[in-house]
């Protein structure tokens, strides 16, 4: 009675996945996804690359749900899962250039550009409140109508 180490991961990131599609995050777990999604997104999108480290689950996930709760938000929720659904993040991550591949990390789009990124080292170091103020600034910045 062995469990696959492709199914244990999958059990075991599930929670790390629940955090924001709880919030009403769109999970986009293949490049077909985000190409069905991102480019066309009219009006402001969030996407968030989630990770298994401790900074996206202590800073990043609990700020973007934290920041969701303010007045204006982006009209799109997205998210990848780097290292779990590889091909599309790596897919997401070609429209945050010139920035270099960031796990976790935030991105705010308006009408397909980014305007807004967050790296990991901005989330690493920083409290789940800075963050959400952070994106909260920027909701307000670029999501106004």
């Amino acid at each position: 009675m062995s469990m696959s180490f492709e199914r244990y991961m999958l059990d075991m990131i599930q929670p790390m996945r629940d955090d924001l599609t709880r919030v009403g995050i769109q999970e986009l777990r293949t490049p077909e996804e985000v190409e069905e999604n991102l480019p066309g997104a009219a009006g402001t999108a969030l996407v968030v690359v989630n990770s298994v480290c401790g900074c996206a689950a202590g800073q990043c996930r609990p700020g973007v749900a934290e920041a969701l709760k303010h007045d204006v938000v982006p009209d799109h929720l997205f998210t990848v899962f780097a290292g779990q659904d590889k091909e599309a993040t790596a897919k997401a991550r070609e429209y945050f250039l010139p920035y270099p591949p960031s796990s976790p990390s935030i991105a705010l789009m308006k009408d397909g550009e980014l305007v807004h990124f967050i790296e990991r080292h901005q989330i690493e170091n920083r409290s789940a409140e800075e963050i959400a103020a952070d994106l909260t600034d920027a909701f307000d910045r670029y999501c106004k109508q």
